[in-house]
């Protein structure tokens, strides 16, 4: 007896509802006949992958270690079957590229522009997500490239620096302080502040904290977002200031001003990242134009 590939279909239906009744369900088949296979897996593997109990079901450590690799699985045959289609209508492949929005503004379309000149042939599908949700991603094989802001990243990623950035502050267009009267950030400790959330980028964050730290005050902060837009519609409504990475400025048309704070010691940092051992052709292509 071996393990077939329904067997790992119908382990990761389960080990994702945690109910057989629901995994059935969704794999129009018996619940007997669901438990059966499971058990029959069980037995191929010599391992106990679920707790089960009348009022609940669970993944053991073992079920926990095989979910991830089930998903690594499933995930690369949906590549191969991707890359297969696009090999056939002539083209080297598909890129799926995960980024940060002050990305999009900086190293993205003139990265996008070279894989166009060099490689016409790789098909490129992008998503903007947050900097854990990339890191997750490029984990489980979901994403090829990301664009980070992160000081670290798991041991199975690479990263490389790509573009390196100062800090503005962002102000209403009335409000009193000009470019030719500011002099450090500690002349808005005042102020409300409106800041990107932890979530979208805990280095970042603590960067922000670091600056108001120096000039002897922390912020009062009293809204967050993890999109640059709605960062900048709140210091237009006059509902506080903003720090931003200086390139974020890019491609919006406004009513705010900005003032560089190029006279400080932070730096924000933009990194490709990418899982090691990809074996997405394009992968390798790309990483050469970065």
């Amino acid at each position: 007896m071996t393990i077939e590939l329904r067997h790992l279909e119908y382990f990761r239906a389960v080990a994702e509802e945690l109910n057989f009744g629901r995994a059935a369900e969704r794999l129009f088949i018996s619940q007997p006949g669901l438990s059966r296979q499971i058990k029959q897996m069980e037995e191929i593997l010599e391992v106990q992958l679920f707790e089960r109990t009348k009022r609940r079901v669970e993944l053991t450590a073992a079920g926990h270690f095989l979910k991830s690799e089930v998903d690594y699985i499933f995930n690369h045959l949906e590549l191969t079957k991707s890359q297969l289609k696009e090999i056939a209508t002539g083209n080297i492949g598909e890129l799926r590229i995960g980024f940060l929005g002050s990305a999009a503004h900086t190293v993205l379309p003139e990265l996008l522009v070279k894989i166009s000149q060099h490689f016409p042939g790789i098909h490129t599908t992008m998503e903007e997500l947050s900097n854990t949700l990339q890191v997750e991603m490029l984990e489980k094989d979901k994403l090829d490239l990301g664009f980070v802001r992160l000081a670290r990243v798991p041991e199975v990623l690479q990263m490389k620096m790509v573009h390196q950035d100062t800090f503005s502050v962002v102000l209403p267009l009335d409000h009193p302080l000009a470019d030719h009267g500011f002099k450090h950030v500690g002349q808005l400790k005042e102020e409300n502040f409106i800041l990107f959330s932890h979530d979208y980028s805990s280095i970042y964050y603590d960067k922000i904290m670091s600056i108001c730290e120096d000039r002897g005050f922390s912020p009062k902060i009293t809204h967050k977002s993890v999109h640059a837009l709605t960062i900048f519609k709140l210091v237009e409504a006059g509902l506080g200031v903003a720090i931003v990475p200086t390139s974020l400025q890019q491609g919006y048309d406004l009513k705010v001003k900005l003032i560089e704070l190029d006279k400080i010691k932070q730096k924000t940092e933009l990194y490709a990242v990418w899982k090691k051992g990809n074996r997405n052709p394009a992968v390798a292509k790309v990483l050469g134009l970065i």
